[in-house]
């Protein structure tokens, strides 16, 4: 069967794709830069990738018209725009105005549980954009879920920053809020197992785990999971407000997502039935089961996708390739090179940097930046890094954006996101023996240059010694 697969960067997206191509499936990949999209070991007669972007209708005439079902995965929930709704309003009417020109039999929709007449605006969204799929003559297929568990996934990577920062903890009332968690795995049982199914068709279901849990039962449940010992307080004066500042500052989320986070959490989140298991023969796995899973592949090092990694979080405007090309013109460059004495390892250090590695040298001040840019509204240091030694073309890496990365070619450009009066760029590449690096920055206003004069004594120190450790 050909299957339109939207979202395909996405962290849902990401893990569907080598399921469906397992099943045996054809799929149609649409991506909002082509650049991204990295195609499963040996798929290629199996994928084709095409670029669209769902806020401009005259991009969907790529989508075939052979089709026989889609996927819709389509969610701007930590996008920077305040009207993300609207945007995930106007994406949908384009996407169903051009399949209904299609032979698609079915469309499947990713959701959010609704519990409650008051809809958070997040919820609310999701609910609009059911409403606008479902007004079609293609039959829908909607799956609701609440919190899903699953190594780098947005839910759990809160609970991670949280219960490893934190000995004790002094929390908003909504932590008291059940809802009902599901593992990524059984997300993905239910996508599949839906596909081309008529049971499943202009229907729409709860799914989630066996357990009904507090937010507070699912912090000690994941402290529990990592032997730690935790004291969480609740309090009633925190504000939404106080509440997402506290996910922001605690956490690696973007100030955005906390509070469309904190707005869904103080709603329930509890399946109405579970007749969909039945259906589709499926036992969904427990909520400590599903931590178990998580962590054993944080410690493989084989997340396979991340939510920090979405360019919705991002500075990027447009396609990525725009940032590719590190101007010259009226920038400031920090220009140094080393030789080196193993290609190999030189290659190996600069594909593990930041992270948990760190940046080699002057660690303190890079640790100080990111939370000055944190106090600035940024996204500081705490995102990390989805894989240990692996890096593609946006990534996110610290409060950097990988926006090219060829290992056989030895080379690594990075684009900055955190804020700055200007653009910033920091480039590696090997050329014969030799390791070049390059620190660019395009000041915006006199504001930029008092920037770039104002950091340049700390250049020569971190830059320096951080291409030392690299090369040597």
């Amino acid at each position: 069967m050909k299957i339109l697969l939207t979202g395909a960067t996405g962290y849902i997206g990401k893990r569907l794709l080598p399921l469906l191509l397992q099943n045996g499936h054809e799929v149609i990949c649409c991506v909002r830069d082509i650049s991204r999209f990295q195609y499963p070991a040996l798929s290629k007669e199996h994928v084709k990738v095409i670029e669209i972007d769902f806020l401009e209708p005259e991009s969907l005439i790529n989508i075939p018209e052979d089709i026989d079902a889609a996927y819709y995965l389509i969610h701007s929930m930590s996008d920077t725009s305040v009207h993300y709704d609207s945007m995930e309003s106007a994406s949908a009417v384009n996407f169903i105005s051009r399949l209904q020109l299609t032979s698609v039999q079915q469309i499947i929709y990713l959701s959010g549980i609704f519990n409650d007449k008051s809809l958070s605006k997040h919820l609310s969204s999701r609910k609009a954009v059911e409403d606008i799929l479902h007004s079609s003559c293609i039959p829908l297929t909607t799956l609701r879920a609440g919190i899903i568990v699953g190594s780098g996934s947005a839910s759990f990577e809160i609970i991670r920053d949280l219960v490893d920062k934190l000995p004790v903890m002094i929390t908003p009332k909504w932590l008291n809020t059940r809802c009902q968690p599901i593992a990524v795995s059984d997300v993905l049982e239910f996508l599949s197992r839906s596909l081309l199914n008529p049971q499943t068709y202009r229907q729409t279901f709860d799914i989630g785990g066996p357990d009904i849990l507090t937010y507070k039962e699912m912090l000690r449940g994941f402290a529990k999971a990592k032997q730690l010992k935790r004291y969480i307080f609740t309090i009633p004066v925190m504000t939404p407000k106080l509440s997402s500042y506290w996910l922001y500052f605690v956490t690696s989320t973007s100030y955005k997502l906390a509070s469309a986070l904190v707005s869904s959490m103080k709603v329930e989140v509890i399946c109405h039935d579970n007749r969909i298991n039945t259906l589709l023969e499926v036992k969904p796995i427990s909520y400590s089961m599903a931590l178990s899973r998580a962590l054993e592949k944080i410690q493989q090092g084989v997340v396979i996708s991340s939510w920090k990694d979405a360019l919705a979080s991002s500075r990027f405007h447009g396609n990525m390739n725009q940032y590719l090309k590190v101007p010259k013109k009226n920038c400031y460059i920090d220009r140094r090179k080393r030789a080196i004495v193993n290609r190999e390892n030189t290659i190996e250090r600069i594909w593990s940097i930041g992270g948990e590695t760190g940046w080699y040298y002057g660690e303190w001040l890079w640790n100080l930046r990111g939370f000055i840019d944190k106090l600035a509204g940024g996204v500081g240091t705490r995102r990390g890094r989805t894989h240990k030694n692996a890096l593609s073309a946006g990534d996110a890496l610290d409060f950097w954006r990988v926006v090219y990365a060829d290992k056989k070619q030895g080379k690594l450009v990075l684009y900055a996101e955190m804020k700055l009066p200007g653009e910033a760029w920091l480039e590696f590449k090997i050329i014969n023996n030799t390791l070049y690096q390059a620190a660019t920055f395009r000041p915006r206003g006199f504001l930029g240059k008092l920037y770039w004069y104002s950091v340049l004594p700390f250049h020569g120190f971190i830059f320096s010694g951080m291409l030392k450790k690299v090369a040597d």
